[in-house]
């Protein structure tokens, strides 16, 4: 029999068997060799720095500190990180990379739940559900039969900024419902829009025409305040910005005062800082959903995060390559 490779958890300890359920485990004990009870969120634990030393794969997750050259030091036996979560930035640098170790990401699996939240929420602010709900709660009646111009999302104009998987994944649950949908992304060509199913616009003119813009570009250098006062200006009055990205995307003072202007709209998953100080004007603004960056995979959901890292041990004990290789020299464009 093929010797196991050896294992270990390496997340906020709370977190292992909600990712990992019974069955999961089962399957994780049955192609690693790991000790459950042992999972690191700090690599300097004497316990943690001896299990180091003989790991060859790290199971990593939210919580898990960053794998830097003295971590990686202390083990010269690792060839693989299966990272339960979504980016790897703020884990991996690129002496994961140079010393030849692998990296696995589940961000494919984490990117369901987003798009979900995301489809959710522009359907909503298509029937203006956010400012309805509020007035019947204030008025606690409705004229019963009447019909609301302005409301509904047959042929709502919707432009999503960024291919990313998250965008790319939301694009598949747009397409069966009657919108009118536009992208926006500097390194998606006419050719590769066209395959998936969209018109392609430079960023001023997908602002300037859509109902809904949705943000799912990464953060970078180059994407901060992505959309800022110049940009916001674009959108036609009474449009909806949503952002399940990240929330220095999103130039959050120009985006307050078009709230107070009572221009425009947002749903914001994500914000910048985050949480938002107790003082933020954003908490109170009523054209302003804010919740609590709960569009990726929560409750239920992190179960998915756990059974692609496990088919990727799997594959790793097998023999076989990565399905969910992070390719690193992409990494500097992707979230």
């Amino acid at each position: 029999m093929t010797e196991r490779p050896r294992a270990m958890f390496a997340m906020t300890p709370q977190n292992v068997p909600l990712v990992f359920p019974p069955e999961l485990m089962a399957r994780l004990h049955a192609c690693v060799e790991i000790d459950s009870t042992l999972v690191a969120d700090d690599f300097t634990d004497p316990r943690v720095r001896e299990a180091l030393a003989g790991t060859e794969i790290l199971l990593t997750g939210w919580g898990c500190p960053r794998l830097d050259p003295a971590v990686l030091d202390a083990a010269p036996e690792l060839r693989a990180v299966l990272h339960a979560a979504g980016s790897v930035k703020g884990l991996a640098g690129p002496e994961v990379w140079q010393r030849g170790i692998a990296v696995s990401s589940a961000a494919d699996a984490n990117a369901v739940p987003v798009a979900e939240y995301t489809l959710a929420m522009i359907l909503l602010a298509g029937k203006d559900v956010f400012a309805l709900r509020d007035r019947l709660r204030d008025r606690r009646a409705f004229p019963y039969g009447g019909i609301l111009p302005g409301v509904g999302n047959h042929g709502r104009r919707v432009g999503v900024v960024g291919a990313s998987r998250i965008g790319r994944r939301l694009l598949e649950l747009l397409r069966p419902h009657d919108l009118a949908v536009t992208l926006a992304d500097p390194y998606v060509d006419a050719a590769e829009a066209a395959r998936l199913g969209v018109p392609l616009l430079p960023l001023d003119e997908l602002l300037r025409t859509s109902d809904i813009v949705t943000l799912h570009a990464p953060h970078t250098a180059e994407t901060r305040h992505l959309v800022g006062a110049r940009e916001l200006a674009l959108m036609p009055t009474g449009s909806v910005l949503i952002n399940t990205a990240r929330g220095a995307l999103l130039d959050h003072e120009a985006l307050v005062a078009e709230l107070r202007a009572g221009r425009l709209s947002a749903v914001l998953d994500v914000t910048d800082p985050e949480p938002l100080p107790a003082d933020s004007p954003l908490y109170d603004l009523p054209n302003a959903f804010v919740t609590p960056h709960l569009a990726g995979s929560q409750g239920n959901e992190v179960a998915r995060l756990g059974r692609v890292v496990v088919e990727e041990a799997e594959r790793l004990a097998s023999g076989d390559g990565l399905r969910y290789a992070v390719d690193h020299a992409a990494l500097e464009r992707t979230a």
